[in-house]
């Protein structure tokens, strides 16, 4: 515990960092300042929903020691399950590779349509030695993210929809876990998807991704709470520039998007989604969330944010 001499020296060292620090605070209140003026209001719109959720592997966890067995689990808001896995971070990548194929499984069908048959060439961050085991644990948080990314892929692409339909997926629609250029292709096959969906139903299908925290949120939040942006008395959203993603993210290919590639720059390979700031409720100081659209859709903003109100209402 810190004495109370100490706590005095603390505080008047933390006020000084702060009044030296002032003019990082006055960048980014200018960088959200013109904001304030590219608010869209929120006006409710009917439609029907479907959220995707996966089980999070800590709270799904086997310990008899020395083993050490995580439970892959995906359902959606209806609750019907897509998945139910049984791993372990010492299993064969090859042999779970293989069990893909033989059973089926939506990741099965989205190695076989991304032109892949090992995890391995699938993802560059599950890597594997001579006899095929992995060389990492980590593998599985990884495995698990392509197991939600191979659910919302079905989905999209082949369940029958009997009306217009928003698809809610958990987190950013970006990624880093595909290998090479997969990832683009990936987009590729749901936008395929979309369209198959529209020619053959007269569906329209929209894909959102609702981040619980973001770093450009929090790079922002102050500054936008002092230029009182997004602080209205009823939901709104703003597009997010991205040029401010730019500014925050230490790679910058994780805020290059289709609609701000340059000629002779490096291809989109791991964002397939716009980013927004959205406020679902009616008082000034509701929470903000961070959210996706697929890029394709992002001009539809207005639709997506009208179905996705009545989701956030009741919970995502």
């Amino acid at each position: 515990m810190l004495e109370p001499a100490s706590q005095s020296a603390l505080r008047d060292r933390i006020a000084r960092q702060i009044g030296e620090d002032r003019a990082v605070l006055d960048r980014l209140r200018a960088e959200v300042r013109p904001l304030a003026s590219r608010t869209w209001r929120i006006f409710p719109r009917s439609s029907a929903s479907v959220s995707l959720v996966a089980a999070d592997g800590g709270n799904n966890q086997l310990r008899f020691d020395p083993f050490l067995v995580q439970l892959i689990r995906v359902v959606d808001s209806a609750n019907n399950e897509h998945c139910l896995e049984a791993v372990s971070p010492t299993m064969s990548v090859s042999g779970l590779s293989a069990y893909q194929f033989e059973r089926r499984t939506a990741l099965g069908r989205l190695m076989e349509y991304l032109g892949v048959e090992d995890l391995s060439e699938l993802s560059h961050m599950i890597r594997t030695d001579g006899p095929g085991r992995p060389n990492s644990p980590r593998w599985v948080q990884v495995y698990r993210e392509l197991v939600e990314w191979a659910t919302l892929f079905a989905i999209v692409r082949e369940k029958d929809f009997a009306t217009d339909t928003l698809v809610v997926f958990d987190g950013f629609l970006r990624s880093y876990a595909f290998a090479k250029d997969l990832f683009q292709k990936y987009r590729e096959g749901i936008q395929e998807g979309v369209d198959r969906q529209f020619e053959a139903h007269r569906r329209h299908i929209y894909l959102v991704g609702v981040a619980k925290r973001s770093k450009v949120l929090s790079r922002y939040r102050l500054a936008m709470a002092l230029e009182k942006v997004m602080q209205s008395s009823f939901p709104c959203y703003l597009e997010i520039p991205r040029e401010l993603e730019e500014e925050t993210y230490i790679w910058s290919d994780y805020a290059r998007g289709d609609d701000n590639l340059s000629e002779g720059g490096e291809i989109n390979r791991f964002v397939a989604g716009k980013m927004f700031f959205v406020k679902f409720g009616s008082s000034p100081h509701d929470p903000i969330w961070p959210v996706d659209i697929f890029l394709p859709q992002s001009s539809d903003h207005s639709k997506i944010f009208g179905a996705l109100l009545d989701d956030a209402v009741d919970g995502f």
